[in-house]
């Protein structure tokens, strides 16, 4: 599992289901957040974004520092010059 990485999400999201898939043609496993079963990675979602919208990568860099990536593209993007 890769450590530095948390993706918010939840199951019935198609652009969710994007970025899974993505992970899994890549074989990355990462911490998957789910925001519907678990009310606490919710607030958490909400207090570091200011929204509820899924999916969400969450990446901690070297040194500490968080960063929020909304956005499948995106994340996809990002999973794919990371990982291929």
């Amino acid at each position: 599992m890769i450590e530095d990485l948390s993706l918010y999400q939840f199951d019935a999201c198609p652009y969710c289901a994007r970025v899974r898939s993505a992970l899994d043609r890549l074989d990355v496993s990462v911490e998957i957040r789910d925001t519907l079963e678990d009310p606490n990675r919710l607030s958490e979602l909400i207090e570091a974004t200011g929204r509820r919208t899924v999916p969400v990568l969450r990446i901690v860099k070297p040194g500490g520092d968080v960063t929020w990536m909304p956005e499948s593209a995106d994340i996809i993007r990002y999973l794919e010059q990371r990982f291929a």
